[in-house]
């Protein structure tokens, strides 16, 4: 069975070498174009800490950096888990 804790984002990258474009017609490169985030969050079970990564599509909400997220893990294996 899954518990849940609280993360902090550590880390919010944009993917700039993937790039979707949401505009028919553009006037520059970079016009319309929205970019996919990997986001990096630590969380701590019993006193120790661990990092996991998630893909965030493009045009999805970013959290800042600093912000607490939910994180799911596995009482067993801390290291298994996943962003809420």
């Amino acid at each position: 069975m899954e518990q849940q804790t609280t993360g902090t984002v550590i880390d919010a990258t944009r993917q700039w070498w993937l790039k979707v474009n949401r505009k028919p017609v553009r006037t520059h490169a970079a016009d319309g174009a929205e970019f996919p985030y990997v986001l990096k969050i630590a969380y701590t079970v019993n006193g120790k800490t661990y990092t996991k990564r998630k893909w965030l599509p493009a045009g999805s909400p970013v959290p800042a950096v600093g912000s607490s997220v939910q994180v799911a893990y596995y009482p067993d294996k801390p290291s298994k888990a996943k962003i809420l």
